[in-house]
């Protein structure tokens, strides 16, 4: 027997997938291929070529996305990367943006 007045609720709890930054990484003057493609491989987790490739289009754009990543992991590889230059004394710059 059903009770009157009680209704039964389907309740969809949908995870949202985190907004997602990309890392974009910016041509100097004074930071070297080198460093930019260890940083690359150590901290953005890249494969030797593709660090290199990367490292090119910095050089000759500007500027170039080396990776999407959602808030906290995008804060933390650029947290890593710009500490490991200041620590070489390279003005080496990353910023990121909502995808």
């Amino acid at each position: 027997m059903a009770l009157q007045g009680s209704t039964k609720e389907k309740t969809r709890n949908r995870l949202k997938e985190p907004k997602q930054y990309q890392v974009i990484m910016h041509n100097d003057d004074f930071t070297t291929m080198e460093f930019v493609v260890e940083v690359l491989i150590e901290v953005f987790h890249k494969k030797q070529a593709e660090a290199e490739q990367l490292m090119m289009d910095v050089h000759r754009k500007g500027s170039a996305v080396v990776g999407i990543y959602p808030r906290d992991i995008a804060r933390t590889r650029i947290a890593e990367a710009v500490k490991r230059a200041r620590q070489q004394g390279f003005p080496f710059r990353l910023t990121m943006e909502e995808v």
